[in-house]
């Protein structure tokens, strides 16, 4: 069975959310799903959605593990969007977390160096 994975972030100023997440995300969406919710592929069959719902908006906490950790946060950086905080724990791996105007946490995470 392969695994699929559709993770959503709440947002109540879509206008503004969905400028930020292109930022921190490097590209517009892969599509709109339809007017208020709009879809990034990740990879293959994972995405990260934002949507219109203001009753819901600042609550999301998601970390994405990417393969080029430091390539990728040095990239958001120049897009003008600095974490929040960068940890690394004992194991070595390390964490950037950032937050959207609304309070939603995205992290990015990377293995040891």
């Amino acid at each position: 069975m392969g695994l699929d994975l559709y993770a959503g972030i709440a947002v109540a100023d879509y206008p503004a959310a969905l400028a930020w997440y292109e930022r921190l995300l490097g590209s517009p969406p892969s599509f709109v799903v339809h007017d208020g919710e709009v879809v990034w592929e990740l990879a293959e069959s994972r995405s990260l959605y934002v949507e219109h719902l203001p009753e819901r908006a600042g609550h999301a906490m998601i970390t994405v593990f990417v393969g080029d950790f430091e390539e990728r946060i040095a990239a958001i950086a120049g897009r003008g969007i600095a974490p929040t905080k960068v940890e690394t724990y004992d194991n070595g791996v390390r964490k950037a977390v950032f937050h959207d105007p609304e309070g939603n946490e995205i992290g990015f995470g990377g293995g040891p160096v």
